[in-house]
């Protein structure tokens, strides 16, 4: 499961090993003990990532494999949007803050997860 959570600082892009509905049951029981709200809807999801990373390509024929879930579209300066179909949980409905979960093939999320690791070490040495 690829799990991305959303903060006004920007988001942070995680790979787990439990499935989304494992993870929701969790986060719901959470919720009530903690008498919080949680709200929860299937939603889409992107992010950049340059194409000059390595072995960019192969997530394009990755892609093929996952029919609707997940979407790559060019998009100018040299950047391909990752477009993700999953669960978007928040504490309120129009939150712009919460988390992002989806599930793909287990090659697929790590090496998205991979791929987004390594665009974030440019970025950060970049703006060091």
């Amino acid at each position: 499961m690829l799990k991305i959570t959303y903060t006004e600082n920007g988001f942070y892009l995680e790979h787990l090993k439990e499935t989304p509905e494992a993870w929701i049951a969790k986060r719901v029981l959470l919720c009530l003990r903690a008498a919080t709200s949680i709200y929860a809807e299937p939603s889409t999801a992107s992010f950049l990532l340059p194409e000059d990373l390595p072995y960019f390509d192969q997530l394009k024929t990755l892609q093929s494999g996952h029919g609707e879930s997940i979407k790559l579209i060019p998009n100018e300066d040299n950047f391909l949007e990752v477009c993700l179909q999953g669960t978007w949980v928040a504490a309120e409905e129009d939150s712009q803050e919460g988390v992002f979960i989806c599930a793909l093939c287990d090659r697929t999320e790590f090496f998205l997860y991979q791929l987004w690791q390594e665009a974030n070490i440019g970025t950060t040495v970049v703006s060091e």
